[in-house]
């Protein structure tokens, strides 16, 4: 039986699937034009990932409408695409409240519905997950659907096929989507990306890797065509065994300008929902970006130093590096979503003179954990790392904060980890780590604008493990790392109190540290990076080692996730806003 339903109205009648599977499927088009409306409308106001979610609302319709979900089990690689699941899964009157304190997460969490059959936020992980879903189900005898639904930027990555080799040797009940827009966040890279081109195109044979690897592939078919995609699902239903579906779509699909600048609007910021023009911005002078400085940067000491080159998977335009692909293109290269391969290229190109900058931002380092180790540090190699994005991020929430690398990196032998302060001192790194380093170096710094207008000041050496006085004053002495130096000048204009920025947490300046153990009997450290194995934890070490009984007072963020909301209002939630650290400091 079939809901009837006035036309423009179908949408606000249907808080979860079994709704939506009431609907005539003649309908269902309708529902489409209206989803998107209702995620346009939002989104324009409160911001978020749009292009993608755009993309895949005739699908997210079609599997809600096939698939006996959440029984049948869906996963989101990613996560960016989701907003219309969350809609049509018992979220639409909380949609409003995506990404904000308190609100719903920008991508699926299994603690957040039933629905969300596994949480996501970095890509390629959607394949295995399913995978093990599906192994599971048929231990336990369960007779259900394993979906998932990946990209043609995320299929790239060497997990995703890791996924592959594996599912095509068993013979799991798993269906994998492959969305193929010919975009991640950047254009899409590499040879598979052009392989998917060519079957678009028609030039390249249907029995394809997919095939090869003991898949059932069907497609390429239209991904905005819901009747195709139904009348698809509802066959791949019936075929046991691991299956591909290949389908065709536009990132920004209903939104003209969305459709043509994917780049811009995969995360535009706030737009007008009619016109889709983005919001003016301030003519205000600001500080630049740090991401920025990096991306100018880098191609200034490029064009003087022929042996530099860029590296970042996947994320030329967040990174900046694109101003050196724009202007020096044969020395900077994007790997597609492959950190590991960024990392161990980078290593490779390191043996043999070159000064690798290789760019992945803090979180996304995490997943190339044992090439830092093994194929660039244990090696002694000179790759420079720069990690953008580092410490709280904001509304990405937990599967994005970089507030992990200092205690993740600090233990391994070999590496410089430095932090800069503002921009001249991420520039002034940038300059010394390519003066002739014999050893790997880690820079961290953080997502958004910094604090100097006059930021392009002329290049000034830094010696490596040295920290730097701020300020001097009589009762205490706060050390700190990094960006979060801002919130501390703040919190204590008005009180007698010393403040040193250490900027390398490895090696520490042991000469510094001396100083101010003799002369200071409360030291606090203060970071925007876990308290557990971080900065605070080198200085207590360094104290222990050296027998100081000083009063050591560690802040930083707490042994517990960090979820979504403004950096601002997130600092404020843990302790690190100026305020809440003039209160503290104000007791001692």
């Amino acid at each position: 039986m079939y809901f009837c339903l006035v036309q423009n109205n179908l949408l606000q009648h249907i808080n979860s699937p079994k709704e939506l599977r009431l609907l005539n499927q003649k309908d269902l088009p309708q529902l489409a034009k209206e989803l998107r409306e209702f995620i346009i409308n939002i989104v324009a106001t409160k911001e978020g990932h749009l292009g993608a979610s755009l993309g895949v609302i005739e699908l997210t319709i079609a599997l809600h409408y096939v698939f006996n979900t959440p029984i049948d089990q869906l996963i989101w690689d990613v996560g960016h695409q989701a907003y219309g699941h969350k809609i049509l899964t018992g979220r639409k009157n909380d949609f409003h409240t995506n990404r904000q304190l308190n609100g719903i997460s920008g991508f699926p969490k299994r603690s957040e519905s039933e629905f969300d059959a596994f949480g996501v936020g970095h890509s390629s992980t959607s394949i295995s997950a399913a995978l093990g879903m599906a192994i599971a189900s048929k231990l336990k005898g369960e007779d259900k659907q394993h979906i998932a639904v990946i990209g043609d930027a995320s299929i790239a990555s060497g997990m995703a096929f890791e996924g592959l080799n594996h599912a095509g040797v068993t013979d799991a009940n798993l269906l994998v989507i492959l969305n193929d827009n010919a975009i991640g966040i950047d254009p899409s890279v590499g040879a598979l990306k052009q392989y998917l081109t060519n079957v678009k195109k028609g030039t390249q044979k249907r029995n394809n890797i997919i095939e090869a690897l003991n898949f059932d592939y069907s497609g390429p078919i239209d991904g905005h065509n819901v009747d195709k995609v139904i009348s698809e699902l509802e066959r791949l239903k019936t075929v046991k065994g691991p299956k591909l579906l290949h389908i065709i779509t536009t990132k920004g699909k209903g939104l003209k300008q969305a459709e043509a600048d994917q780049v811009k609007y995969h995360a535009p910021g706030k737009f007008d929902a009619k016109t889709g023009d983005l919001a003016v911005k301030s003519n205000k002078v600001q500080p630049p970006k740090y991401q920025d400085v990096f991306g100018y940067t880098i191609v200034e000491l490029a064009k003087q130093n022929k042996n530099i080159v860029g590296i970042t998977p996947a994320m030329p335009t967040g990174c900046s590096l694109k101003y050196m692909m724009d202007e020096i293109p044969d020395r900077a290269f994007d790997v597609g979503i492959a950190e590991q391969h960024a990392v161990t290229l980078a290593a490779g190109m390191a043996t043999q003179g070159l000064i690798p900058f290789c760019n992945i931002y803090s979180t996304f380092l995490q997943r190339a954990y044992d090439q830092i180790i093994h194929d660039v540090a244990l090696q002694n190699l000179a790759v420079i790392f720069c990690l953008d994005r580092a410490g709280l991020v904001g509304e990405d929430g937990a599967t994005h904060h970089g507030v992990f690398d200092l205690s993740y990196l600090r233990c391994i032998p070999n590496l410089i980890i430095f932090s800069p302060r503002n921009e001249i001192d991420l520039r002034n790194i940038m300059y010394t780590a390519q003066l002739g380093l014999e050893q790997p170096i880690a820079i961290r710094y953080p997502r958004g604008r910094g604090v100097t207008i006059d930021w392009k000041q002329p290049f000034s050496k830094i010696e490596i493990g040295t920290g730097v006085e701020l300020k001097k004053g009589n009762n205490l002495a706060v050390l700190s790392i990094g960006s979060i130096a801002k919130n501390i000048t703040q919190a204590i204009s008005n009180l007698n109190i010393s403040h040193y920025d250490m900027r390398f947490v490895k090696p520490l300046d042991e000469i510094l540290l001396h100083k101010i153990f003799k002369e200071y009997n409360t030291i606090i450290t203060i970071e925007d990076n876990s308290i557990m194995c971080g900065f605070g934890s080198a200085i207590l070490e360094f104290a222990s080692q050296n027998n100081y009984h000083a009063t050591i007072k560690t802040l930083g963020v707490p042994d517990s996730f960090i979820e979504h909301g403004s950096i601002s209002e997130l600092q404020s939630s843990i302790g690190l806003d100026s305020e809440s650290l003039n209160a503290y400091l104000k007791k001692y």
